[in-house]
Formats: structure tokens, C-alpha cells, sequence
């Protein structure tokens, strides 16, 4: 496909999204209120817009090649954009202060332990001080693209998520660091000898970065039991079932009975920020939540 240098308008980005998330034409018509015929058209007007192929169409419906998905990502961003130009005009025109005016839904997704407790004492004070914002949260893993991928692809507008090495490269995402937290050894309470036991883990649990100092320590063992996340390996110890190596947001949910061991200085490590969008970064309500979120580190 050669392409052309007309834009795809609106609705077009609509449609590529339908049509992505339902997994189909027919399926992306019920949605948008439209014929199969007019999203099969306008699906193919869009390819010979951007000059690629966007969709493999089969029986099984239409998935999206990685021009699409690109194509899909950006379409989302481009429609939140629509979403919050309203908002952003009526606040420069009322002459409105940095995240004054804002209002709407601000979509946020963050892994368990940050969502649990980095998000709520910052939503608290965002939306006292701008009850035009409704914050929607959605819990994601923090596995393959994670928190970073969900803001990529469109489908929020900030994540807490951890940055580093070993964590997925997304060009062109801001990032901006909130808490360095240092692992440490945790074993059931007053256990004699814990690193004799067997080690408790998730398949969430730190990166490359970390596994790095893991393989260097002879005294580690390969893990035993995996857990669903670092809530139930936390109790598994407390249970006196095995050791785990925790980070410290997972460690504010700690209980008597289990103890906590530094790693010492030459520990290991995890950086866990924001990461956002440049035109989302620009908004009134990001804005306003990154600046609450960085009050806390403070």
C-alpha cells in the first residue's frame, strides 16, 4: 500500500478501536451503531490512508497486525484528546491555576501494592481539592508490558509502574520516580534459622535488575511455591510455609507474625514512579494527580 497524505478523522479512529476490541466487523457495527459494510469501509479507507494493512481478517474475526496495533494505540490517545479539549479550553479561558477546572474521568492503572497504597492518600487529596475529577483504577500485573503498556496502548491515561532495567522500553513515555524501596528478607516470626527454609514466591516479583543480586547469593534457593501475588506469599510465610524476598510496598501489609531482615546496603532495589503520556502529561488532571502523588514522596 502506497498511503496518502490525507488524515483519518474522527470517526475512523473510532471505528479502528471498535473493531479491535471487539475482535470484529459485525461486532464493531452493534457498537457503534453502524452496518458491517460501513466499518468494512471505513476500515479499508484507513488502510490505504496510513499505507498498511491494519487488520487480519478471518472466520474467526479481525485481529490486529502491529501497523494496527500501533495504529489502535494512537487512535485511543488521539480520542482521549478529543475527550478532555472541552475541559482544557473552558479552564484557559476562565484563566483557571495548574489543575484547576479539572473535571472528568482520569483513568489510572497500577500493579496491587501501589494501587493499595501509593494511590489512595494522593486520590484523596486530588479529588478534595478538584471534585470535577472521578479517578477509575484498574489493578493490571505487572508483567510483560504491564502499567507502561496499558498507558502505550491508550487505555489509561497514567500507571504506577516500575522503571529500570529489565522493564519494557515504550519511546516517547514520561516517566518520573516516586519511591525507591529496598527489599529485605522476610521469614516467619522468630524462626532460628530462616534462610534454611524453602523460598516463597510471585512471578511479579522484581525484575532483572534484582534477579541479578539474586543468582549472585549461594544462599537463595530456586523457588518452591509460586503464589498469585505478594499478598498471599506474605501470609504463606506468616504460616510458617517458607521465606520470600519482599519489597518494601509489600511490607507495609506485614503482621507479628512474621519478621523483616534488611539485605544490607548492597541489597537489592526497585524504583517504582509514574508513567504517562506527553499529551496526557499536559492535561489539567494529570497534572494535578502527578503533583499530589510527587507530595507524598515529599
Amino acid at each position: 500500500m502506497a498511503g496518502s497524505t490525507a488524515e483519518l478523522a474522527p470517526h475512523e479512529l473510532r471505528v479502528l478501536v471498535a473493531v479491535a476490541e471487539t475482535g470484529g466487523f459485525s461486532a464493531a457495527a452493534a457498537r457503534l451503531g453502524l452496518t458491517q459494510s460501513a466499518v468494512s469501509h471505513s476500515v479499508r479507507g484507513s488502510e490505504g490512508k496510513t499505507g498498511a494493512v491494519l487488520f487480519v481478517r478471518g472466520r474467526a474475526g479481525a485481529t490486529p497486525t502491529p501497523a494496527g496495533e500501533r495504529a489502535v494505540a494512537l487512535a485511543r490517545r488521539i480520542l482521549r484528546l478529543y475527550e478532555h479539549l472541552g475541559a482544557e479550553v473552558r479552564a484557559a479561558g476562565g484563566g483557571a491555576g495548574d489543575g484547576d477546572g479539572a473535571t472528568g474521568v482520569l483513568r489510572i492503572a497500577a500493579f496491587r501494592s501501589a494501587a493499595l497504597h501509593l494511590l489512595p492518600p494522593a486520590l484523596e487529596r486530588l479529588t478534595a481539592r478538584h471534585p470535577g475529577i472521578r479517578p477509575e483504577v484498574r489493578v493490571v500485573r505487572e508483567l510483560g508490558a504491564g502499567g507502561a503498556g496499558e498507558v502505550a496502548a491508550g487505555r489509561a491515561d497514567l500507571a504506577l509502574a516500575t522503571l529500570g532495567p529489565g522493564q519494557p522500553a515504550f519511546p516517547g513515555l514520561l516517566t518520573g520516580e516516586l519511591v525507591e524501596e529496598a527489599y529485605a528478607l522476610v521469614h516467619p516470626a522468630g524462626h532460628p534459622d530462616p534462610r534454611s527454609l524453602p523460598l516463597l514466591d510471585w512471578d511479579e516479583n522484581c525484575g532483572s535488575y534484582t534477579r541479578d543480586w539474586w543468582r549472585a547469593q549461594d544462599w537463595i534457593p530456586g523457588a518452591t511455591v509460586k503464589a498469585e501475588d505478594d499478598a498471599m506469599v506474605l501470609t504463606m510465610v506468616g504460616r510458617g510455609l517458607g521465606m520470600a524476598i519482599l519489597p518494601g510496598l509489600s511490607l507495609r501489609e506485614a503482621t507479628d507474625a512474621v519478621d523483616i531482615t534488611g539485605l544490607g546496603p548492597s541489597g537489592p532495589v526497585r524504583r517504582v514512579g509514574y508513567v504517562t503520556t506527553p499529551e496526557s502529561a499536559s492535561t489539567l488532571a494529570v497534572r494535578a494527580l502527578i503533583r499530589e502523588l510527587r507530595s507524598e514522596r515529599a
